[in-house]
């Protein structure tokens, strides 16, 4: 038996490759996506539901509104919860080089970890909602950026030390420099997750976790299985696409996350696990995988 602190999920959970596999009912066309996430809970493995989190990266480009929520919360049974990345506006210091960035490309963001907006326009839309229940960690997604340890501990310290407690952060980095003791600290002061990210360019989990001296920094553990080391997303997507099978299993990215999960739940921390298809080719399949080796 898995232990019921471990919280598996895809990083979305629109993908219309999934249907045969997933997804079983006909859809008329157009209500897919608005309405697929009934069927994505009732997804089993062996009889019981293999999915008990699912992320959702749609909010990555524009906050949710409490209209949206209310939609997502009477698709949800109990005991589930939606990981929402946090509005890129929040996350990003300088705008890229980048057309759908418009005049603001190439400039700094001066709504860059601005606590009192993230409590209006993110966190309020929860509250009128009362979808709190239904919140797993908030995912900041930091894009790679060129500010230093400490400007963005720091940085990171009085934002995180403006917000309300009643809901669980978790902060994922794209610099791997930045893995250390000051980011840990700051981290662990607030009670705030760092997110075991593989992805193309950062360490592989358990180098992660070493530089992050073998604790957890919160009282519950976020995992995101996102691209293989060393790959671009444009090239893992198309090594992936059209998300039917496992095109290439990860072992080491598969033994890393049993161990992460095996240590955090032998200390009672609940355990996020979000897949994307990029990683393998298939979420549902490469959680069905990492099921049977836990």
């Amino acid at each position: 038996m898995v232990s019921p602190l471990v919280r598996f999920g895809t990083s979305t959970w629109t993908y219309e490759g999934w249907k045969g596999q997933v997804y079983l009912k006909d859809y008329p066309k157009g209500t897919f996506t608005k309405h697929c996430l009934t069927e994505y809970w009732q997804f089993l493995r062996n009889g019981s539901p293999l999915f008990r989190t699912v992320g959702n990266d749609s909010t990555f480009y524009r906050p949710p509104t409490s209209q949206q929520l209310r939609a997502y919360r009477d698709q949800m049974p109990e005991h589930r919860e939606m990981c929402f990345k946090v509005w890129e506006d929040l996350t990003v210091p300088v705008f890229a080089q980048h057309p759908r960035y418009g005049v603001k490309a190439g400039k700094p963001n001066p709504r860059f970890l601005d606590a009192q907006l993230f409590k209006d326009l993110v966190l309020a839309p929860f509250r009128e909602a009362q979808f709190q229940d239904g919140t797993g960690p908030f995912l900041f997604e930091f894009q790679r950026h060129d500010l230093s340890v400490g400007e963005f501990t720091s940085r990171l310290d009085t934002f995180f030390g403006r917000l309300p407690t009643e809901f669980k952060y978790a902060v994922e980095i794209r610099n791997a420099g930045l893995l250390g003791p000051e980011y840990r600290k700051v981290l662990e002061a607030h009670g705030v997750a760092h997110v075991y990210n593989h992805w193309s360019y950062m360490p592989a989990l358990a180098e992660q976790h070493k530089r992050m001296q073998g604790t957890f920094t919160a009282p519950f553990t976020v995992l995101r299985l996102l691209t293989p080391l060393k790959m671009s997303y444009a090239d893992a997507k198309k090594r992936a696409a059209p998300y039917t099978k496992i095109v290439s299993e990860l072992p080491e990215m598969r033994r890393d996350t049993v161990a992460l999960i095996q240590q955090s739940t032998s200390q009672a921390k609940p355990t996020y696990v979000l897949v994307n298809n990029r990683s393998e080719g298939n979420a549902p399949k490469t959680i069905q995988a990492l099921v049977e080796m836990l």
